[in-house]
């Protein structure tokens, strides 16, 4: 136990860095701005809103240490040690997921968590399970990215333009089990309840599927050794 204890504590410090604290603290403004708007606003607030308003501080939470996270590796000089092990580096990277998406899904409870007492009462557990969803999908996405590009910055600008893009075919796809904003919690639909729960699990199950698939790639990715360590 004290061995896992210290190399989650040592993991950390390689995943978050020391700009990961911008990228919290950007979180942080991002959903306090919204609240603080929502709270004066004069229409109803639904748990329907509330979806939205967590899934991006949630996407801001997960981006760096995914994307940035091979470029952290560098700038600790510890690449040569990581690829230098035979199959090391796909513990590593896995542990090191495994370590982002918990963090996430706690920053994400506690948000939840103030918003019911906020805004408004939503199920805390059920609005943290369905946006933890999403985010491994674009955590994944982040790592596969960071293993195509192999620089954090690229890696930042790459993940913008899909999520940008993402975000407009939303706007056109509605309710759609291929729309990865799909939201839970809608209360716009006009199928039948069974429908649209049919649709909803489809949805996620796509979406499981795709950031396994992602991680798969990313790691298979980390096979090129000369393309990282130059």
């Amino acid at each position: 136990m004290k061995n896992l204890i210290q190399i989650i504590k040592y993991n950390l410090k390689i995943i978050f860095g020391n700009r990961f604290v911008y990228f919290l603290g950007a979180s942080v403004l991002f959903y306090l701005l919204i609240t603080i708007i929502s709270l004066f606003s004069p229409d109803v607030i639904t748990i329907e809103n509330v979806y939205y308003q967590l899934i991006f501080p949630g996407i801001l939470l997960v981006f760096f240490p995914t994307a940035f996270g091979i470029q952290n590796d560098e700038d600790a000089r510890i690449l040569e040690i990581l690829f230098g092990i035979p199959n090391y580096r796909y513990k590593v990277w896995l542990v090191r997921l495994a370590i982002i998406f918990c963090m996430v899904f706690i920053m994400i409870f506690l948000l939840s968590f103030a918003n019911s007492f906020l805004l408004v009462e939503i199920p805390v557990l059920e609005m943290s399970a369905q946006l933890w969803v999403v985010l491994i999908f674009f955590g994944t996405l982040g790592f596969l990215v960071s293993t195509l590009v192999r620089n954090g910055n690229g890696t930042a600008v790459v993940m913008v333009l899909v999520g940008l893009a993402l975000w407009f075919v939303h706007g056109f796809i509605g309710d759609s089990k291929w729309n990865v904003f799909l939201n839970p919690f809608t209360t716009s639909t006009n199928m039948s309840e069974s429908l649209f729960k049919t649709m909803l699990w489809q949805n996620r199950l796509m979406i499981l599927v795709a950031s396994v698939t992602a991680v798969l790639w990313g790691l298979i990715n980390l096979q090129h050794r000369e393309k990282f360590i130059k």
